[in-house]
This record gives C-alpha cells, sequence and structure tokens, in this order.
C-alpha cells in the first residue's frame, strides 16, 4: 500500500495575532509544521503535500529542503476545499492521511493505529470524547452504533451539541475514493465553506462502514489557534520529555521547569536543576551534574561533569570529570579534555583545551590550541583577531599564563613556559623560560591628585 499525506497547512491564523504564519510559529524549539512533516516522514509516507495559503513564501523558505510537494490554496474555501487542491500531487497514493499543519502533537503510534484501520476499509476517521466538546464537529452514529455523519458545530441541533464525541478532522481513506467524494462537495452550511467532514455521509452513502480510531492523550488532537493553546502544548510536550528523562535515571529539580528543544541523550544517574534548557542535539553522559539557569545546545558532556550555574554552551565537546562555570560560556568547536576546569567568567571559542588544564577567572581564549596541565590566570586574553582575519595561539603543555596577560596572536607560548603577569607577549615564548613584559615602574614624589574646587 502506498500511502500518501496531506497536511492541510492554509489557514491565517488571527487569533496568533502575529505577522508570522501561524504554522510557522514555534513548539519545543521547531515550527509547529515541523513536527507534523516529521511525523509523516516518521510513518515512511511515499509521498507528502501540504497546502499553503498565508504567508506561503515564509512557510515554504522556512521548510526548504523537506521532500514536500507545495500546494497553494489561493482561496480559503473551506478544509474539503483544501484537500481537493492536494490531491493531484497525491493521485498515485492507495490512500491518503490528513493532517494538519497547526496540530503538532499527534503522536505515531496513534496514526498507525488509524492506518490499520484504513487498510481495511474505504475510510477511518480519528474521533476523541472530551469533556468539553464545543466549537469540534460532533459524531452522530446510528442506533446499530456506526458513524453516520459529522455535523459541525454551527451546523449542529441542541441533541447534536450534546454529543461529547467529537471529529478531531484526522483521517485516512481510499484515494481514489476520496477523490470522488470531494468532488461532489457542496457549500450549503452556515460557513459557505466546502467541509471536509461531509464526505463521512457520503461514504455511508455508499455502504461503506466508516471505522474510528482514537488518541491515547487529548493534547494530541488539539490545534493552535491562540497563544494560549501553543502555551498550554509547549508545557504539555515538556512533560512527556521530563517523564522520559526520568525514566532513563535523570533526577529533575522541577520537572516543570525542564525545557528540551531538539533531542537530548541521557545518561544515568544525571542531576539537573531548575531552568535548563537543551537545544538542538545534546548527550549527556552518566554522572553529570546540571546546574540552574543553563542553556546547553548541540554539545556533547562526558561522564562526571558539572556544569554550574548560569552558564552556556553551544556546539562544545566536554570530556569526562570536567567542570564548566557558574557563568562560562563555550562557543561553538570548544573541546575540552577530561577535567578540564572553565570557571567564572571565562569564554573559550574555537579552541582545544588539553587534560587537567584550569581557566578559572575571567579570561577569554579564542582560536587556539592549549596543552595539557596548563594554568591561565585571571584576566588572560588571546588578542586573535586583528580588525580582518583571526589568528592561532599555541601554548604547550604545563605552561604557566599569569594574570593580565594578553597573548597577541600568531603566537606560541612553549611547553613549561612561565610567562609573568600583567604582560604582553608579541613573539614566542620559549619552554621552561620566564617571559615578561612590563614597563617600568615609577614613583614621582611630591606629586598631587587634582582636587574640585570648593563651591562659593
Amino acid at each position: 500500500m502506498k500511502l500518501g499525506v496531506a497536511i492541510l497547512a492554509a489557514g491565517q491564523g488571527t487569533r496568533m495575532r502575529s505577522r508570522l504564519p501561524k504554522v510557522l510559529h514555534p513548539l519545543a524549539g521547531k515550527p509547529l509544521l515541523a513536527h507534523v512533516l516529521g511525523t509523516a516522514e516518521a510513518l515512511e509516507a511515499d509521498g507528502v503535500a501540504v497546502v499553503y495559503g498565508h504567508g506561503g513564501d515564509q512557510v515554504k523558505a522556512a521548510l526548504a529542503g523537506r521532500p514536500v510537494e507545495w500546494v497553494e490554496q489561493t482561496e480559503q474555501l473551506g478544509t474539503g476545499h483544501a484537500l481537493e487542491q492536494a490531491m493531484p500531487a497525491l493521485q498515485n497514493m492507495d490512500r491518503v492521511l490528513v493532517l494538519y499543519g497547526d496540530v503538532p502533537l499527534i503522536s505515531t503510534a496513534t496514526l498507525r493505529r488509524l492506518i490499520t484501520l484504513g487498510v481495511d476499509s474505504g475510510l477511518a476517521l480519528l474521533t476523541a470524547v472530551l469533556d468539553d466538546p464545543a466549537g469540534y464537529g460532533r459524531i452522530v452514529r446510528g442506533e446499530d452504533g456506526r458513524v453516520e455523519r459529522i455535523v459541525e458545530q454551527k451546523d449542529a441541533s441542541p441533541e447534536e451539541q450534546a454529543i461529547d464525541e467529537i471529529n478531531t478532522g484526522i483521517l485516512i481513506a481510499d484515494g481514489k475514493r476520496l477523490t470522488h467524494w470531494l468532488t461532489q462537495l457542496d457549500n450549503d452550511n452556515a460557513q459557505g465553506e466546502f467541509y471536509l467532514t461531509d464526505i463521512i455521509a457520503l461514504a455511508v452513502a455508499e455502504g461503506i462502514e466508516v471505522k474510528t480510531a482514537h488518541p491515547d492523550a487529548e493534547e494530541e488532537i488539539l490545534g493552535v489557534n491562540d497563544r494560549e493553546q501553543l502555551a498550554r502544548l509547549e508545557r504539555y510536550y515538556q512533560r512527556e520529555r521530563a517523564a522520559e528523562a526520568m525514566r532513563q535515571g535523570v533526577t529533575l529539580a522541577d520537572p516543570a521547569r525542564f525545557d528540551v528543544r531538539g533531542t537530548v541523550a541521557f545518561g544515568t544517574d544525571v542531576f539537573v536543576d531548575v531552568n535548563v534548557i537543551f537545544e538542538g542535539e545534546v548527550e549527556i553522559g552518566e554522572g553529570v551534574i546540571i546546574g540552574p539557569n543553563t542553556l546547553i545546545r548541540d554539545c556533547r558532556i562526558g561522564a562526571g561533569s558539572r556544569i554550574l550555574a548560569n552558564s552556556v554552551l553551544e556546539e562544545a565537546i566536554v570530556g569526562r570529570d570536567a567542570r564548566i562555570g557558574p557563568f562560562a560560556r563555550l562557543r561553538p568547536e570548544t573541546r575540552l579534555s577530561d577535567r578540564v576546569h572553565v570557571g567564572n567568567f571565562v569564554e573559550v571559542k574555537k579552541s582545544r583545551v588539553g587534560a587537567g588544564s584550569k581557566l578559572n577567572h575571567l579570561s577569554y581564549i579564542g582560536d587556539a590550541t592549549v596543552g595539557a596541565d596548563v594554568n591561565i590566570g585571571a584576566g588572560t586574553i588571546t588578542c586573535n583577531y586583528d580588525g580582518a582575519n583571526k589568528h592561532p595561539t599555541v601554548i604547550g603543555d604545563n605552561a604557566f599564563i599569569g594574570s593580565d596577560t594578553q597573548l597577541v596572536a600568531p603566537v606560541t607560548v612553549g611547553d613549561g613556559a612561565t610567562i609573568g603577569a600583567g604582560s604582553t607577549i608579541v613573539r614566542d615564548a620559549p619552554s621552561g623560560t620566564l617571559t615578561l613584559s612590563r614597563s617600568k615602574q615609577v614613583s614621582v614624589e611630591g606629586w598631587k591628585r587634582p582636587a574640585k574646587k570648593p563651591k562659593d
């Protein structure tokens, strides 16, 4: 069976009150529509068509490179009309699954159950029973319990509005039959639109039994129409990620203050304090401790390391038993070996630091190669940028760099060298020697500090 997926994503989203198309608003760090596309890819669909409308250029640009057919709906004439625009792109599909660009958290497990029903039936629906079904189309069943039709809220009688089983809008149907049913839709309804839901009655009239499946959680079928709904789904998503982490052996100081905007692989016995944000692809080794208010993006942290409070790590690799922070920043292409210390208000950029080295206070290390067991004193700066180009600094094993040192790149400090505090090093420093550069200290006798004139 060839499976096609149609994703309806043409809505304007006026209630978001935003210049950004609704389907591009981020949930867990990526656009709503990207979540749905990821689900379609996980289902290994043979073809995916996205129906776009409002802000189409932005939508296509934001998701460029995804293996989809883009279909424009120039007029907003309803869901039935939107799907009809997509069908030519899916004409070779045996079954067509309909999803929505603003319903981001539908799970593959739920959809696989629906797809299984759709293999044996011409049409299968995803429905749900809600305590408050207001706003949704209701599932009308006959005395035998079979689905007969769907009635939209605005067209429903008081008796029909009392029904608590609702239509989620997600369905799977035989491709050829679906194309045929779409041509029979009319817009004789309160909205003056072509309702996709009307195909249910058409299928029943042809003697097709409409089968139904249900989601595992209500949040799977919730759409985003305003920022409050977006926030609700964000919290649900993060609660699920927190639960997964704890099942993997992670201790969370507060699961309600834990955010994953990508994927994280955790080792056992990891501790994560409050307000930690993980972005991109992150790997955390066993026994790692992460302090509060920390951002970790696209990093790998070795076992036993400690990331102290208020630190920012981006595209960095940290070895085992390292200590980072508090208030440290690791910028892209930083590579720290085992047992490295990077302390408060230290920034490291595009540098390699050898095992056991220490950069504990108020320093900037950029475009550098630092050997093993090096001590870099407070206030040390690698002056790597001349206004046009970046230049490298090399510091050998066991070197000692005194506080308030400027290493003007390109420059090399040899193994075992010592740089005196307050030096500006513009030439290579030999191995095993003391190198320093200081101006002569002068004391001026009789000098008077300027004083303010007294007021009249």
